[in-house]
């Protein structure tokens, strides 16, 4: 396909799309640095491997994994004019990834009552890293979570309709990376200990 050609909506369109490719692969460089770093720690002495991995986690796997389905299933109810349809999925969606965030901070409590904290005298090395890198990812969640918000905003003030639904893909499109980076970094967190 020739990316000079189309009208200059599709080429604006276009754009803004690769723009979002652009960001999706600088927030994936910083988590390849992070357990880049945390391969590379694991030859310390210090590193401790009694640690059990937080159930909360593994709920919130399944919970993520259902929000990219929903969030995908909302283009779908649009491009049939389902509107309501559409909306309920927007809704789910939304009460999914908060959902997905109450659960993270669940498996950080689980973690300190295993008696391992993220800083001080009682963290170590592994904590630590697992704090960095769950909370750089639940930025990005609260990122997804602002766009998911804007996406229904546009919904209810009728900007998407079958055709016209770019703004709902840049934000579906933000939302499978966040998901797809937290099932990858579930389960390097998960095997690499």
């Amino acid at each position: 396909m020739d990316l000079t050609q189309g009208t200059t909506q599709e080429k604006i369109n276009r754009s803004k799309k690769t723009m979002m490719w652009f960001a999706m692969v600088s927030m994936a460089m910083v988590f390849a640095g992070l357990t880049s770093a945390y391969v590379v720690s694991k030859s310390r002495k210090d590193w401790v491997t009694d640690l059990v991995f937080p159930q909360a986690f593994v709920y919130s796997i399944l919970i993520i994994i259902a929000s990219s389905v929903t969030f995908y299933l909302v283009k779908k109810a649009i491009e049939r004019g389902s509107r309501s349809l559409a909306t309920g999925l927007l809704v789910l969606t939304l009460v999914l990834g908060l959902l997905f965030v109450v659960l993270q901070f669940e498996g950080f409590k689980d973690i300190m009552n295993q008696g391992y904290h993220f800083t001080g005298p009682t963290s170590n090395i592994v904590s630590t890293f697992m704090f960095i890198i769950v909370v750089t990812h639940l930025a990005h969640i609260v990122g997804g979570l602002l766009v998911l918000l804007v996406v229904i905003y546009n919904h209810f003030k009728q900007k998407y309709k079958p055709g016209k639904t770019l703004g709902l893909e840049l934000g579906a499109m933000y939302w499978h990376f966040v998901d797809f980076l937290w099932v990858y970094l579930f389960l390097f967190l998960y095997f690499v200990r």
